[in-house]
């Protein structure tokens, strides 16, 4: 394989020398397009002959037929038929066109006209060359099925696929109306917390201090100033020194990074929504929560149509959900309590916990804080076999240090997550906003930290201080995008929905 690549490379090369030796320049600079292909094959009508028309494109199919050849060009709005003919270019441009292969991006003008078998096409009067494709794009085989267009893919390797994204993209029009359709449902996410007066802010990727989640950071070093830095777990602790500062709706869309592993839910660089409001709580964040995801699943609905889609792997996705609101809601404790068949779950010590860990085949249960305990057993007995989105609500407090403590509950907190398929697409709280009780499960972090918890978290001096000045009740949501776009449109794996995932090296 490799030596028929390096045959193949090396004749484009060839022909590139002989467009030079020609005179064509092979890398333009520009080209002045008036149309589309996909707009442009609607100008027709149902006309026989159109106006002229400026494409550029990439040619995606090539037949020569002596003196005329038909091909195809590409964009991102579709693709359109091309008509080359000897008696209309001249020989010497025509001649020319031998030195063209696929995947070559080309400029073309002409006017459109309709064949014989009723196909738009440009009746091309002159061409550009744009870019030279030097490396073969590994283009599939397109047949009629049944009045279907079914294209065999030419580049199915997942892996292959997404180390080599721009390929991916260049010969999958369907991947890039996937990602067209993430991007979209971001902007709608977006217009929707405008609509509520949030304002769109940022917060450092590097701190001195992670904190706002539980989970292992990525560290550096800044040499200027000779101190550690963290590339941010979550967004929450510099979104809230916000609300205290007089910004009373704030959010933030960025990337967070946690220093774990990779899996189909796992990435270890990932897209968080975050956003929170002075002077509500987490049951104003639930209607929050649901209201986006009504207009995050229209926004996609809307990108990807009505036709059958098929996923990376070439199995077929199931269609966009519709949601019923309000949706279900399952208090945490007795959920788990009623899954492991106890009267309460958080009477147990330590050691029945390490025993029914095991036997969910938890690993490495002895080296599990009790908190990751409850958090592990949950996950299996519980998150796991939710399927339709549901709020789990009331959590212990050793699983929510920045949750306000419930107001009639003790021993639990005003949270919730979201679940949906087995697996988490949002968490909230009623924000925790008393800072000697913060300060207190600060400490408590502290010590798990000290002990050997990787994913515990220190205590934070001048987020403390900055609660002290006064931060008002305050409802805070994080949801996780690349889950949200992978429950939306079906698809099974998280480096399916980023676009350059992190790969092992080649």
């Amino acid at each position: 394989m490799s030596e028929e690549l390096n045959f193949v490379m090396q004749a484009r090369r060839e022909k590139l020398a002989a467009l030079v030796a020609a005179g064509v320049v092979p890398f333009a600079y520009g080209y002045d397009r008036t149309q589309h292909c996909g707009p442009a094959a609607g100008l027709l009508g149902e006309a026989e002959e159109g106006p002229t028309v400026r494409l550029a494109g990439r040619i995606v199919a090539w037949r020569g037929h002596g003196k005329t050849i038909f091909a195809h060009l590409a964009d991102d709005t579709g693709r359109l038929q091309l008509y080359f003919r000897q008696d209309q270019l001249g020989a010497e441009a025509f001649a020319l066109l031998a030195q063209l292969d696929l995947g070559d991006l080309l400029g073309v003008a002409g006017p459109l006209f309709r064949t014989r078998t009723g196909e738009v096409t440009v009746r091309v009067e002159s061409w550009t060359l744009l870019a030279k494709s030097l490396r073969p794009l590994p283009f599939g085989k397109e047949e009629q099925v049944e009045g279907r267009t079914v294209r065999h893919s030419g580049f199915a390797d997942g892996e292959q696929r997404s180390r080599q994204r721009y390929a991916d993209l260049a010969v999958h029009p369907e991947v890039r109306r996937h990602f067209a359709a993430r991007s979209k449902m971001t902007t709608a996410i977006r217009r929707a917390l405008d609509a509520w007066d949030y304002l769109e802010v940022e917060t450092p990727v590097l701190q001195p201090l992670y904190g706002g989640a539980a989970a292992r950071p990525f560290t550096t070093h800044h040499n200027a100033l000779d101190m550690p830095l963290f590339l941010r777990i979550a967004d929450e602790l510099y979104l809230k020194r916000l609300i205290v500062g007089g910004f009373e709706r704030v959010y933030e869309i960025g990337h967070d990074f946690r220093n774990e592993g990779i899996d189909r839910t796992h990435n270890p660089e990932f897209t968080m929504l975050e956003f929170y409001e002075a002077y509500a709580d987490y049951t104003v964040m639930m209607d929050r929560v649901e209201q986006l995801l009504v207009t995050a699943a229209t926004a996609v609905r809307e990108a990807l149509g009505d036709v059958p889609r098929l996923r990376h792997d070439g199995s077929e996705a199931g269609p966009v959900p519709t949601f019923q609101t309000p949706f279900p809601r399952i208090p945490w404790v007795p959920a788990l309590s009623q899954a492991l068949g106890v009267p309460d779950v958080m009477a147990l010590d330590d050691a029945a916990l390490r025993r029914a860990a095991e036997q969910a085949k938890v690993p490495d249960v002895a080296k599990l804080s009790r908190p990751k305990l409850l958090d592990e057993l949950f996950q299996a007995h519980v998150e796991s076999k939710i399927e339709t989105p549901t709020f789990v609500v009331d959590y212990p407090v050793e699983l929510s240090p920045l949750a306000k403590p419930h107001r009639t509950l003790p021993g639990l907190t005003e949270r919730f997550e979201l679940f949906a398929k087995g697996k988490e697409l949002a968490n909230a709280f009623s924000e925790l906003n008393d800072p000697i009780d913060q300060r207190a499960r600060f400490e408590a972090q502290a010590r798990l930290k000290a002990a050997g918890d990787e994913e515990a978290t220190g205590v934070d001096e001048d987020y403390l201080r900055a609660m002290e000045y006064g931060m008002p009740p305050t409802g805070g949501v994080g949801i996780g995008l690349d889950r949200l776009f992978m429950f939306l449109t079906d698809t099974p794996h998280i480096r399916d929905v980023i676009l350059f995932p992190l790969m092992r090296p080649e």
